[in-house]
Order: structure tokens, then C-alpha cells, then sequence
């Protein structure tokens, strides 16, 4: 009886919507992450100001299959590396940036790559489930989901509690759902939370410094996030 390369079977599944094998994809998924504690941020530039530099604050550094490491932040609706940022005006990654000492570099800072190496070794997690939950971590820089109920015209801002990695790679926004609130603080790994992506009028998470000017009804602010929800809704 001839055996099948199992191997060989995933290389010939290609995903129609991005061209790529299956298992490229699939090492590329992240299987560990390592929340940022020293306000370190992430540079980009756009074309809207070439001499200009923006700043984000890094959300956690994620390991993938590959054994790469790179920064991760919120960006529009889903947390992506930064070397990957695509800004609607043509950004790009410009580095790492540490403000405590105005340095920018552009590797990971190797008390993280040893941390998220260990703790990824530690934790091996092993699982052909791709919905199980590996790991889950706080928020720590402030991130808020806006939902658009687009028929009342009306846009809300929820605290992000964690993010919560599965074991397909994907990373979800937790929100609070205060009918199963049953005791506070909440959590990270509380029953109460559900992911911000699978809420019917999810749109994008900004960091809190945009979510407080959206919340004091800043005009430039305002105008900006009806146009990002504007667009989404005519492309979705």
C-alpha cells in the first residue's frame, strides 16, 4: 500500500483568496505572545507628511511557527505585525522606537525574544483544535473598539480588556458583555468576555488617545472615524 507525504499534501493546498500554500500559512500563524511592559512603540511614515514620523504603542511581540518575532499593534480592524503596517495613505514601517532613551531600531529587543522563545518552549502547546484558546493577555495600552450601529447613526467605545490568541494564530479584541458580568474586576480568561471581531457592528480599534478625543466629540476626530465607517460599510 502507498503512503501519502502528508507534508507534501499540504504544500499542494493553495487558499484561493491570498495564492499561498496552506502550509506556509499555517507556519506563518503566531503560537506565542509577550505583552509589551516598557512602552516601547512602533514608527511609520505615510504620504500625507513624507517628513514626518507617527508613533503607535506596541501591543506585544508574537512568536510564529517560523520562529520569527516581530512587534504587533492594533491596526483598523485586526492586530497585525509591524513590519506589515499598510496605512491608507501608502505607510510604511519606519522601526521600533523606545521614547525612554530615543532610540529607534528595527529587530526585537532580546529580553523579549528570550522571553517569548522560553516561554513558547515552556508551554508547548500541541493541538489539532483551531479553535482552542492558548493564550490570553491584558491590554496595556489603552485600546478601545468602536461599534457603528449605522441605522441610528450612532458609534460606541468599549475598553478592550485582553487579546486572546487561538491556535489557528488569529488574535481577538475582548470586550466586556455586562448581562455576564458576575464579579469585578474583570479579567483576562473572564466568562463575560467575547471577541470584539464577532460583534455585528465591530469596525476598528484605535488606541486611547484617538478613543478620548472620539469620547470629548473632537470635530477632527469625529470626521475622521465617519469616514473610515463610511468606507467600510460601502466595501463590506
Amino acid at each position: 500500500m502507498k503512503t501519502s507525504d502528508k507534508s507534501h499534501d499540504i504544500d499542494n493546498v493553495i487558499d484561493l483568496f491570498t495564492g499561498k500554500s496552506y502550509k506556509s500559512a499555517h507556519d506563518a500563524r503566531f503560537i506565542r505572545l509577550a505583552a509589551e511592559l516598557d512602552g516601547l512603540e512602533m514608527l511609520y511614515s505615510n504620504d500625507s507628511s513624507e517628513e514626518k514620523l507617527y508613533s503607535l504603542k506596541i501591543l506585544a511581540w508574537g512568536l510564529r511557527a517560523t520562529g520569527e518575532i516581530v512587534g504587533l499593534v492594533p491596526w483598523l480592524d485586526k492586530v497585525i505585525p509591524c513590519t506589515d503596517i499598510q496605512d491608507p495613505l501608502n505607510g510604511q514601517f519606519e522601526g521600533y522606537y523606545d521614547p525612554g532613551i530615543d532610540e529607534i531600531f528595527f529587530e526585537p529587543p532580546i529580553h523579549k525574544v528570550v522571553e517569548v522563545e522560553t516561554a513558547a518552549e515552556y508551554y508547548e502547546y500541541d493541538s489539532d483544535n483551531p479553535d482552542d484558546i492558548v493564550q490570553e493577555i491584558p491590554d496595556l495600552i489603552g485600546t478601545h473598539a468602536v461599534l457603528s450601529d449605522l441605522e441610528k447613526r450612532r458609534l460606541s467605545l468599549f475598553e478592550v480588556v485582553s487579546w486572546r490568541l487561538n491556535n489557528d494564530g488569529s488574535i481577538e479584541g475582548m470586550l466586556i458583555d455586562d448581562q455576564k458580568i458576575k464579579s469585578t474586576p474583570v479579567l483576562p480568561g473572564d466568562s463575560c468576555l467575547y471577541p470584539a471581531q464577532e460583534h455585528g457592528h465591530f469596525k476598528y480599534f484605535f488606541q486611547h488617545h484617538i478613543a478620548n478625543k472620539i469620547k470629548d466629540e473632537d470635530p477632527e476626530a469625529l470626521a475622521a472615524i465617519s469616514m473610515l465607517v463610511d468606507d467600510g460599510s460601502a466595501s463590506g
